[in-house]
């Protein structure tokens, strides 16, 4: 299965925010077997977001967008999303039903706006906040916030999935330069995906959907290099 991730926010291009979702979401998917193939960030504008999900959409398997999500007047992604879609927005009686059923809330006490998703979508009820997600066409958009984002992918977590990966590590005490033959003939040696990260050693990531595979490629490279145990 393969995924694009859409961050949605002006704080976040600004700088004024850390885009710890996305880096959240990409380790849930690689612990399911999940392929991000994009992470992008966009601008609150609907524009912007309705032609990337529009884009991705059609390109991966499903597309995880947060941020932006409520009834203020810089909540612009469902806007977004129902336009890449071509449905309007609406009010969406379940999610109020919800929200008065369970978090307590007349409908009175809510924003004009809160509980508007495209037509179609189903809610996606958020236990730690009050604005709903929403899923439909593959399409899943969730709050921004760290904490409501993460207890509303739980939920939905299960949907996604894939072949699960294994990785091995080994930590060169040499050059990446230095290294650089014996990478090449690991690749000719064995169907695995290679990837050398220099610092004060070198970090090779050694993985594949092949666990003896993958065991037997670092052991191998093991064999042929100045560790450093790590």
């Amino acid at each position: 299965m393969e995924v694009a991730i859409v961050t949605v926010g002006d704080e976040l291009l600004a700088g004024r925010t850390t885009n710890t979702n996305a880096t959240w979401l990409c380790e849930r998917f690689d612990e399911r077997g999940v392929r991000v193939e994009r992470v992008t960030t966009l601008p609150d504008r609907v524009a912007d977001i309705a032609r990337v999900v529009n884009e991705y959409r059609a390109e991966y398997d499903a597309v995880v967008v947060t941020g932006g999500v409520g009834p203020t007047h810089d909540d612009v992604t469902m806007d977004g999303v129902a336009a890449a879609l071509g449905r309007p927005l609406e009010e969406h009686p379940e999610a109020l039903r919800w929200l008065e059923e369970e978090r307590g809330y007349a409908r009175e006490d809510l924003t004009e706006g809160t509980a508007h998703l495209p037509k179609g979508a189903r809610a996606l009820h958020n236990e730690v906040g009050v604005a709903p997600g929403a899923a439909l066409e593959g399409v899943y958009v969730l709050p921004g916030v760290p904490t409501e984002m993460r207890g509303m992918f739980e939920t939905i977590a299960d949907e996604f999935h894939g072949e699960l990966i294994y990785r091995e590590v080994v930590v060169a005490d040499e050059p990446e330069s230095a290294l650089l033959d014996r990478l090449e003939a690991l690749r000719s040696q064995f169907d695995v995906t290679v990837g050398s990260y220099p610092g004060d050693a070198v970090r090779i990531s050694i993985q594949s959907e092949n666990e003896a595979q993958t065991e037997a490629a670092a052991a191998w490279l093991s064999e042929r290099t100045e560790r450093r145990d790590d």
